[in-house]
C-alpha cells in the first residue's frame, strides 16, 4: 500500500512517522511546498523571531530520519491536483499514485487587501519559516511596527518587537484584544502586560489603509488617524487551506469535512490537522492547534492500517509573550463564568464554567493550574468553583 501524504508541516510529520511506527511497510511519500523539511512553526514568532533558536533547531526530525525509514520527502514541489478515480495526484506534468492519499495541506494566513495597500514591500505575514526569514532584518531598535489583529499570533509578534527595542502599536478592530478566543479577564492581563512593555494597543479600532507608494510608511485608521510605520505585520487569522480537496470534489465543510476517523467524503482520502474538520458533540470542529495536528494525524494513520477508532480529540493550547507563558485546556465555547484563582505570585488562572460544568482552562505561568484542569476536563469532572478560587485548597485534591 503506497501512502501519499500532501502537505509537509507537523501533521505530515506525525503521519509518515506513526505508520512506520505502527509496522506499515509499503512506499510512503511526503509532499511539501516548503524547502525545508517538517519543522515546528510555533517558535517561528517567538524564538526564532528573536534570535534564540537557529533553522536547524526547529526541524521535527533529524535530515537523516526520513532516509532511514524509508520515507520518500519530496520539498520545495507543489501538487497541481488530485485525481479521486484514478487514484493520482500530480505535480505538474509528474504523476504520482497512491493507494491511499492523506491531507495534511494546513492553513494560510489571512493578507490583507492589495485595495487598501495590503501588496507593498514592507508588509508581512507570520505563518512559514520563509515569512519569518523575510522580515527578520526589519527588527532593528528603535524601528516602528504596526501589527494589525490583536490575537496570540499578533501578540507574539508585539511582545518580540517590544523585547528588541522596537515602537510597537497593535490595532485591534474588535473592542478588545483575544476577543475571539478568550474571556475579558485573560484579554486584559495581556493588555495590561504589555502596557508594561511600552507597546501601545488600540483596540475599537479599525484600519482604512497603508500608506505609501512602492513601500509601506504607515497606516491611516478608521478615526483618521495616521500612524508612521517602517514595516507592518498582518496577523489576522488564517483560513483552512482547501483548494486541493474542493477541486477534487471532496466535501467542505469548515475545512476538509472527515469522519469520526479522519476519513474524509472518498474513502481513500483521509485529512488532518488545521485544514480538518471532524464530528463533535453533535457539530463539526476545526482545531488549530499543534496538538490536534499530531494527534488527529496519528489517528489517521492508526485508521489507515486498520484500526477503526474514533478521533477523540483533547484540546490544548500555549502562547509564551515576555516571561509568560499562558497554557489554554479545553475549549471555553458556550461558558457564562469565569472563576480567578489568584494571584499567586505571578501565577493566575481563569477557569470558565457554564453552569457549574468546567469547560476550559487559561493558566498564566501556573502549569499546575494548566495540568489539573487539562486532565479534569478530560475526565469530565468539575470541580466546585469556590474551591477552585481558594488558594487554600491543595490543586491535587480537586482530581479526587
Amino acid at each position: 500500500m503506497h501512502v501519499v501524504v500532501i502537505g509537509a508541516g507537523q501533521a505530515g510529520a506525525a503521519l509518515v512517522a506513526r505508520l512506520r511506527a505502527q509496522g506499515h511497510k509499503g512506499p510512503i511519500t511526503l509532499i511539501g511546498e516548503e524547502k525545508a523539511p517538517p519543522y515546528q512553526r510555533p517558535p517561528l514568532s517567538k524564538a526564532y523571531l528573536l534570535g534564540e533558536m537557529d533553522a536547524e533547531r526547529l526541524w521535527l526530525r533529524s535530515s537523516e530520519f526520513y532516509a532511514e525509514n524509508d520515507i520518500t520527502l519530496r520539498l520545495d514541489r507543489r501538487v497541481t491536483a488530485i485525481d479521486p478515480v484514478a487514484k493520482t495526484v500530480s505535480l505538474g506534468s509528474e504523476t504520482i499514485p497512491y493507494d491511499e492519499l492523506a491531507l495534511t495541506t494546513g492553513a494560510i494566513p489571512r493578507r490583507l487587501p492589495a485595495a487598501i495597500g495590503g501588496e507593498l514591500a514592507g508588509v508581512y505575514t507570520v505563518r512559514t519559516l520563509a515569512d519569518v526569514d523575510a522580515m527578520r532584518d526589519e527588527f532593528a531598535p528603535g524601528a516602528r511596527v504596526v501589527i494589525v489583529g490583536g490575537g496570540y499570533i499578533g501578540l507574539e509578534a508585539a511582545a518580540v518587537a517590544a523585547k528588541l527595542g522596537l515602537q510597537a502599536t497593535v490595532v485591534e478592530m474588535a473592542p478588545r484584544i483575544l476577543q475571539r478566543v478568550a474571556a475579558p479577564e485573560t484579554s486584559d492581563y495581556f493588555r495590561a502586560l504589555h502596557g508594561d512593555k511600552g507597546v501601545e494597543i488600540l483596540a475599537s479600532t479599525g484600519l482604512e489603509r497603508l500608506l505609501g507608494e512602492d513601500r509601506v510608511t504607515g497606516v491611516r485608521l478608521s478615526d483618521g488617524r495616521e500612524l508612521p510605520a517602517d514595516f507592518v505585520i498582518a496577523g489576522v487569522g488564517i483560513v483552512p487551506a482547501t483548494a486541493l480537496a474542493e477541486a477534487a470534489g471532496l466535501t467542505i465543510q469548515n475545512g476538509i469535512a472527515c469522519d469520526e476517523f479522519g476519513r474524509t467524503s472518498d474513502p481513500h482520502v483521509w485529512s488532518a490537522g488545521d485544514c480538518a474538520s471532524f464530528p463533535w458533540k453533535g457539530g463539526r470542529l476545526r482545531l488549530e492547534s499543534v496538538g490536534n495536528a499530531i494527534d488527529m494525524a496519528e489517528a489517521v494513520a492508526d485508521n489507515m492500517l486498520g484500526a477503526n477508532k474514533p478521533y477523540e480529540a483533547a484540546p490544548w493550547f500555549w502562547s509564551d509573550q515576555y516571561d509568560c507563558k499562558l497554557q489554554i485546556a479545553g475549549l471555553n465555547t458556550g461558558y457564562d463564568r469565569i472563576v480567578t484563582r489568584g494571584p499567586d505570585g505571578e501565577a493566575v488562572s481563569f477557569w470558565y464554567y457554564a453552569g457549574d460544568r468546567l469547560l476550559a482552562v487559561d493558566a498564566m505561568n501556573d502549569p499546575r493550574a494548566y495540568m489539573v484542569g487539562k486532565r479534569l476536563i478530560e475526565q469530565g469532572k468539575s470541580p466546585d468553583p469556590a474551591a477552585v478560587a481558594d488558594l487554600s485548597t491543595n490543586m491535587k485534591a480537586l482530581l479526587k
